[in-house]
């Protein structure tokens, strides 16, 4: 008898382990706009039956709206984590002009940004900047239904951009342009002079400078590291998207040394049109991430959707391009079989029908 039960129960693990296990999936949303609760739940509900796990929520900064809106997204059974840009930040009667990071010109992202105008980024050396952005994410963390904060443009501007944004800006960054570089307010200048005995203004190219690489990452994991204890604090998790890599571009592009960050998971932003790349790169570098990260926190993987398929092939703006129906799978695939604990769609709003059938068969698929 006791051999026929371990017969059984032998039968019933083998059959468990080899059931279909659904993908983790989460998307970036934004709201909520004029939409009323039953037209939000109408949405989350929506999007929970098409197999998507939990929100990245793009609102305010008003710890209300979350409120409000979290409250919903628990009653439809969603995660809920509160999307708020971290570096950039647009005019405010909070933040004084000087707290924002000037470029090796010598100009401010505050009336000067760098290729678009709301890419109006603050100095991550200000401790006014920590403490405006310890109170803000800490007054979200603090809403009983927001599981975590999720961090955003918590980086510099991109000193180079994806080469497949070069045409779009008319550019060709072959190396890097002061303009394009930050951050060189007096006291970043300062304060690297005092800890390397280098002047960074004086030099003919700071790109060749390894010790001024390095202090900017560290500016940047110093302040995720503090963000992260004051989220921790109150009980939340912190995530933050990221750029691709960390080795292959997010260091080079954005100065983020993002395996060193304490975090509870990165979502790396694996938008391989930007980099003129197919499928594959898309493995690459959900790979290069794991390794990174070694274990210390999962790693999903964002994944840009093309919103009109049919047009792709005129569309001129590569923000308007991204993956096809036809990709999507193997998108999803190169994520998993290479590391990845889950994806992120960068949008649902952008996805077709077509897109949500594929989605929906390989998510669930064993």
């Amino acid at each position: 008898m006791n051999k026929l039960i371990w017969i059984m129960l032998l039968s019933i693990m083998c059959s468990c382990s080899n059931a279909p296990k659904k993908i983790k999936c989460y998307a970036w949303v934004g709201g909520p706009g004029k939409a009323t609760d039953s037209m939000i739940v109408a949405n989350f509900t929506d999007l929970k039956g098409k197999g998507i796990d939990g929100l990245m929520y793009h609102g305010d900064h008003n710890p209300a709206t979350y409120k409000r809106v979290g409250k919903l997204a628990k009653e439809v059974g969603l995660e809920f984590h509160t999307w708020i840009p971290t570096m950039i930040q647009r005019t405010n009667p909070k933040l004084k002009p000087e707290w924002y990071a000037i470029n090796g010109k010598g100009e401010s992202a505050f009336d000067k940004p760098a290729y678009v105008p709301h890419y109006q980024f603050l100095c991550p050396n200000r401790e006014e900047v920590f403490e405006f952005l310890a109170d803000l994410y800490g007054s979200v963390a603090e809403v009983e239904d927001v599981d975590g904060i999720h961090l955003d443009f918590i980086r510099f501007p991109d000193v180079i951009l994806a080469r497949g944004l070069w045409e779009k800006y008319g550019l060709v960054q072959d190396k890097e342009y002061p303009q394009f570089d930050y951050c060189y307010c007096d006291k970043c200048v300062a304060d690297f002079k005092e800890k390397t005995g280098i002047d960074i203004r004086s030099v003919e190219d700071p790109s060749q400078v390894k010790e001024w690489r390095q202090f900017r990452y560290a500016l940047i994991t110093n302040l995720v590291n503090r963000l992260s204890d004051v989220v921790h604090g109150k009980g939340k998790k912190i995530t933050a998207a990221v750029f691709p890599g960390p080795y292959a571009h997010a260091k080079q592009i954005a100065r983020q040394e993002w395996e060193k960050w304490n975090l509870d998971a990165v979502y790396p932003m694996n938008y391989n049109d930007f980099y003129l790349e197919g499928t594959p790169w898309i493995g690459a570098m959900c790979k290069e991430g794991v390794e990174a990260l070694n274990g210390s926190k999962p790693l999903y993987s964002g994944l840009f959707i093309c919103p009109k398929p049919e047009n792709k092939a005129n569309e001129k703006d590569p923000e308007n391009h991204g993956l096809l129906p036809e990709e999507l799978e193997d998108a999803i695939r190169q994520s998993i079989d290479n590391g990845a604990a889950g994806i992120c769609l960068f949008t649902p709003g952008r996805m077709t029908d077509e897109h949500w059938e594929v989605f929906q068969r390989v998510i669930n698929q064993e």
